[in-house]
């Protein structure tokens, strides 16, 4: 009996390691994905709309040294400490050496060319949401910018997060690449432009929706704001709800996103700073698109 009850205990473990491995392996872009002809000068805007500057530039870096992305900054979490790494053009310390299917696989899948499972704190969770065109102009623009040879320092982690393949189980209870708010079929271009920018490139849920004990995104708070991801601030609510910004106008929001002030001739701070300067760089369409999305997504009262 007790060989018997062995044996099924057995059968029973193996059962369970082979679900974990099938439901943690990584999910690549199917061979038949197209993956169009990249254009740099489409791209230039993806890249301000990403805010990729914003991680990826050395720490304290201003005006043309924002386009050296060799990484470096660090974002201290309840996880553990998270270094954002070199993507700048150089094929040995940056993702040089990359091909455009290797770099649509990280921002829409969270998936290294070596087939590991990125860490969420780079917000693949929202750039699961673009488009492969936008991915491969991306791509382009970014191998024109300038080459870094450093590597930048690894992350800071305790088990059971050096666990990469567990983030796999992650992913398949947190990554949800459909959007979050749905629009009425009468939506126009410019609504549907702003809900792309602020779900996907853009990724505003990441710091303004509140997360659950997984760290995954809680969506029925929808950029309700947020504790801060370091420290302990609070991420603003952006929703017409109670202590939102329902007494902004679509117009008061696209001026903020341009000039940083607000309606209360305040002025853009902390984190949100290079945010703006990123949105800046946008077209005004672009903008307007965003503070019309803004203006339509559910209302909610700040989160807790």
């Amino acid at each position: 009996m007790k060989r018997k009850l062995a044996f099924i205990a057995v059968l029973v473990a193996a059962a369970g390691g082979l679900l974990f491995w099938f439901l943690t392996a990584p999910d690549r872009l199917g061979a038949a994905t197209v993956l169009p002809q990249g254009d740099a000068v489409r791209g230039e805007a993806v890249f301000w709309a990403g805010g990729c500057a914003s991680c990826h530039a050395r720490p304290g870096a201003k005006g043309d040294a924002r386009l050296e992305l060799g990484g470096g900054r660090r974002l201290v979490t309840e996880f553990g400490t998270f270094v954002a790494p070199n993507i700048s053009s150089d094929p040995a310390g940056g993702i040089g050496a990359w091909s455009p299917a290797d770099f649509a696989n990280a921002l829409l899948r969270g998936i290294s060319p070596d087939g590991r499972h990125y860490y969420p704190a780079f917000p693949y969770t929202s750039y699961a949401r673009m488009t492969v065109g936008d991915t491969a102009d991306l791509f382009a623009y970014m191998k024109t910018l300038p080459a870094v040879t450093e590597h930048a320092p690894d992350h800071e982690l305790g088990f059971p997060f050096t666990f990469r393949r567990g983030i796999g189980l992650w992913k398949w209870l947190n990554l949800v690449p459909g959007s979050v708010v749905a629009l009425g079929e009468g939506a126009d271009e410019p609504l549907k432009r702003g809900r792309y920018l602020v779900e996907g490139p853009g990724h505003c849920g990441e710091c303004h929706t509140p997360r659950d004990i997984t760290g995954g995104l809680e969506y029925s708070q929808w950029l309700a704001g947020a504790r801060a991801a370091e420290g302990d601030g609070k991420v603003p609510n952006i929703t017409g709800g109670e202590g939102g910004i329902s007494s902004w106008s679509a117009k008061d929001i696209a001026y903020y996103l341009e000039s940083g002030f607000t309606p209360e001739f305040d002025s853009v701070g902390g984190a949100m700073v290079e945010v703006q300067e990123n949105m800046a760089k946008l077209p005004a369409a672009d903008r307007d698109a965003i503070a019309a999305y803004l203006k339509a997504v559910p209302e909610r009262a700040s989160s807790k």
